[in-house]
C-alpha cells in the first residue's frame, strides 16, 4: 500500500490547480486524498490475468452517416430565425476592442 500524501504534497497539487485552498480544508484534502489513492492502489492487487484490455464495457460501433454532397439550404433558409442579420451574414454584437486585436 502507497505512503499517505503530505500536506507539501496536497499544497503543491492545489497550487498546480490553482486552488486557493484554506488549512483547514488541506488537512480535509490530505485525507480525502490519501484514501482515493488507496483505493487506486487497491486496485493493482486485482488479478486480472487473462482479461482482455477494452476502452468500452460494450461494443461501440461507428454510428455516422455517410458523407453524401447534396445542396446547402441557401442563406435566407440558414438565416430565417436570425435575430439580426446583414445581407447574407448574421448580424452579432461586437465582442472585442478594435485595440485589442
Amino acid at each position: 500500500m502507497s505512503k499517505p500524501l503530505t500536506e507539501s504534497e496536497v499544497r503543491h497539487i492545489a497550487m498546480l490547480g490553482r486552488l486557493q485552498l484554506s488549512d483547514d480544508e488541506i488537512a480535509m484534502m490530505t485525507e480525502e486524498l490519501s484514501a482515493i489513492v488507496g483505493y487506486v492502489d487497491q486496485l493493482s492487487e486485482v488479478d486480472v490475468e487473462g482479461v482482455e484490455p477494452t476502452a468500452h464495457a460494450v461494443n461501440v460501433q461507428n454510428v455516422f452517416r455517410d458523407d453524401v454532397v447534396r445542396d446547402s439550404i441557401g442563406p435566407d433558409k440558414a438565416l430565417a430565425n436570425a435575430p439580426q442579420r446583414e445581407d447574407s451574414f448574421f448580424r452579432v454584437p461586437k465582442v472585442l476592442d478594435q485595440d485589442t486585436v
